[in-house]
């Protein structure tokens, strides 16, 4: 087997790569092409790819979606303050690599291949870090079981917390709400009546009955809302159109419009078991109007099509009065320097523990009846 650093996802067959990807979406040769054809996760962007891939022979038998880093922008797993105190100790703290899903903040596989090939790649990035060429190398939002994994190859781990949605086995959502008490069920059931009443309705679209006027609007929202946050905005147009053509009907598109007239649209990714809230946007504030289209109109999507589980996107804790339970995110990271790397390793083991504070303290104020809890 042999580990190889100048294999660009362009040179790789799309068949043998998403034999290692699965079904997981945002590893797809189709959703991170669409990511570099863009110019959205590209070198003049700050994502760099920087692919490490494994052979036997000619066959392709591992993969770590790698990109070398400029800054710290669409990670979701906050290091600012390490590179912070990079600087303020005359040290460099990027170029940096990250094993990622760029821009998008979901719990996934991250090194492809069997064990031993994952071990390979893995060892082959944290070389790069071994000799200087890099100041750290870093596993975003990865599973529970590759979190022990890569922290028995001796990297630091890191904890994190998201709200993510878990079907119970409800037949619908009146018998979701059912399962809460009474105040909280009420509260919900009253927002999404006087959105009715204000004459806000909305529809949940495929990837394939989109249209060019969908994916229009779509990024009109998604920009008015960076821009009231003020914000600039990670993706394009043409990134969303690509994507959509990458996943077809793995899309879901929820649009809200006010008597008749479009003002909203979240849009959601699914495999069949997962769904995973993406991006919204609205031209128009309206009371309960976030909390419908991102997240009433997804788990209604669940319930219908027997999806398992619902993640909610990035932090969040108003989502626990919407039924999303907290859970524990992890990541992993290799650090170059010896004494920032000691640093690192007891700043994380002390967040760690107020994150299982956090969670166990959220988990108490899960809207639920206790006899259901």
């Amino acid at each position: 087997m042999r580990v190889r650093d100048d294999v660009a996802l362009g040179a790789v067959d799309a068949a043998a790569w998403n034999a290692l990807a699965g079904d997981y979406p945002f590893l797809s040769h189709a959703f991170l092409t669409a990511l570099h054809e863009s110019g959205c996760a590209s070198a003049e962007s700050g994502w760099t790819p920087r692919y490490l891939t494994a052979w036997s022979g000619d066959a392709l038998v591992g993969a770590l979606p790698l990109y070398q880093k400029a800054h710290s922008y669409g990670e979701y797993v906050f290091d600012w303050g390490w590179a912070d105190a990079y600087r303020r100790h005359g040290r460099r703290y990027y170029p940096k690599l990250v094993a990622a899903v760029p821009f998008t903040q979901v719990t996934g596989p991250r090194v492809l291949g069997d064990a031993a090939t994952r071990r390979a790649l893995v060892g082959a990035a944290v070389a790069q870090v071994e000799s200087g060429r890099q100041s750290s190398f870093h596993a975003l939002f990865v599973t529970e079981d590759a979190a022990a994994e890569l922290e028995r190859d001796g990297l630091i781990l890191r904890r994190g917390v998201q709200f993510h949605w878990h079907n119970a086995g409800w037949s619908d959502f009146d018998g979701f709400l059912a399962a809460f008490s009474h105040d909280k069920r009420k509260k919900i059931r009253q927002d999404r009546r006087k959105l009715a009443e204000r004459g806000v309705t909305f529809e949940r679209k495929l990837g394939s009955a989109l249209s060019a006027r969908d994916w229009a609007f779509f990024h009109r929202c998604y920009v008015a809302t960076y821009s009231a946050h003020q914000s600039t905005p990670y993706l394009t147009l043409d990134a969303f159109e690509r994507i959509g053509a990458a996943l077809g009907d793995r899309v879901v598109m929820v649009i809200g419009s006010h008597e008749g007239a479009r003002i909203a649209a979240a849009l959601d990714v699914t495999d069949g078991t997962t769904m995973w809230g993406r991006y919204w946007g609205a031209l128009a504030y309206v009371p309960g109007l976030h909390f419908e289209a991102c997240y009433y109109q997804a788990i209604e999507h669940c319930l219908e099509h027997g999806i398992a589980r619902f993640e909610g996107g990035a932090q969040g804790a108003h989502k626990l009065a919407r039924g999303l339970d907290p859970v524990t995110t992890y990541s992993a990271h290799a650090i170059g320097d010896p004494a920032f790397r000691d640093a690192i390793a007891a700043f994380c083991a002390r967040e760690r523990v107020d994150v299982a504070h956090t969670v166990d303290e959220l988990m108490e104020a899960r809207p639920f009846r206790r006899a259901d809890a």
